[in-house]
């Protein structure tokens, strides 16, 4: 047999391995790294990534300042996307970091949380809808040590904040803010507050 047969063998073996893998349980999980993954704070992030998140299990993934867990993967992380600038949207503070909360895709059990007053900004999408489902709030809880290494630059805010204590409704029943919590505005927050 000649060594171009034998070559072209070789190489058909390989890519049946590689497709055999990549169909695997277990394999890496295709992402696509946001625009800003290369900043040296995602780093600071993703070398902290807990070894699992509401039970799951962390998994490898093919993107820079990426993670994801769970199999099939139910809740995935980018560092270095666009920190979003006030909106009315729903904003929830859970153990001191805002989080931007997108319902769009609530009917198909997948939810998006964006951080507030971080930049760079983190964005986990939870997938909640399969046999054993995953919580949004125990998600975003144990991914706080982690995102908690970006600084914080400003915070939501409710409008006993902006209006003052006592004027107009509590920060419980926020106008255009869904599910009562609080708007997101870019109030400064004082440096002693920003994190380690």
């Amino acid at each position: 047999m000649s060594t171009v047969p034998r070559r072209l063998l070789s190489a058909a073996a390989l890519a049946t391995v590689v497709v055999s893998l990549t169909g695997c349980r277990g394999a890496t999980v295709p992402m696509q790294p946001a625009p800003d993954a290369a900043n040296p704070l995602c780093a600071e992030v993703s070398v902290r990534l807990p070894s699992a998140v509401d039970g799951l299990p962390i998994r490898a993934t093919d993107a820079q300042a990426t993670g994801a867990w769970g199999e099939p993967a139910m809740v995935l992380l980018r560092c270095g996307v666009t920190s979003p600038g006030p909106t009315t949207a729903e904003c929830v503070d859970l153990d001191g970091i805002d989080w931007i909360v997108d319902r769009s895709l609530e009917a198909q059990s997948i939810y998006t949380f964006t951080t507030f007053g971080r930049s760079p900004a983190v964005e986990v999408t939870v997938d909640a809808s399969g046999d054993s489902p995953v919580s949004g709030t125990g998600a975003l809880i144990d991914l706080k040590d982690a995102v908690g290494r970006l600084p914080q630059t400003s915070k939501c805010l409710g409008a006993d904040d902006v209006l003052g204590a006592g004027v107009g409704p509590s920060s419980t029943s926020t106008p255009g803010a869904p599910g009562g919590t609080a708007v997101a505005t870019l109030e400064p927050v004082p440096s002693a507050s920003t994190a380690p």
